[in-house]
């Protein structure tokens, strides 16, 4: 288990993140219309109804609720981390200048090779960045670089 590292958050913030915590609980599986009866919609996602007898549409009781605003998440919090840093998307070393490891999170491209995964992690590690998809052949050759620069006593 990896331990995600918490960012010093002032208190109205983490209370607007344990606020979104409770409102996604809470929040509804938004379903498209007959999505359960045809298997060519199944997973189509989201479409607002439009018809004049659609059951979502007149919030029959018994039916999928509806996209509404209310469902919305607090705008301070809109798009964190759930750890409270700002997630930010990294292809290359370079990517990490200008960023400040006490808001920002790293998250490494899905194209980035090991070679280049590796070195954006030792430099996101120097300068204090967490990272949050380091990937596991990443994490172990750390650790055999770790074994072999400490020696056995």
């Amino acid at each position: 288990m990896v331990v995600v590292p918490r960012r010093e958050l002032p208190q109205p913030l983490k209370r607007l993140l344990r606020l979104r915590l409770q409102m996604k609980r809470r929040k509804p599986e938004f379903v498209r219309i007959d999505q359960w009866r045809y298997k060519r919609i199944e997973d189509s996602g989201w479409r607002n109804q439009r018809t004049l007898d659609n059951k979502i549409r007149r919030k029959w009781k018994g039916w999928p609720k509806p996209v509404e605003v209310g469902y919305r998440k607090p705008a301070a919090v809109r798009g964190l981390h759930p750890s409270g840093f700002v997630e930010v998307l990294v292809h290359r070393p370079e990517d990490l200048a200008g960023l400040d490891p006490k808001v920002h999170a790293v998250r490494i491209g899905r194209t980035v090779g090991l070679r280049k995964r590796l070195e954006i992690v030792k430099k996101a590690r120097e300068l204090g960045f967490y990272v949050l998809n380091p990937g596991k052949e990443v994490v172990e050759l750390l650790k055999k670089e770790l074994n072999t620069a400490q020696p056995q006593q």
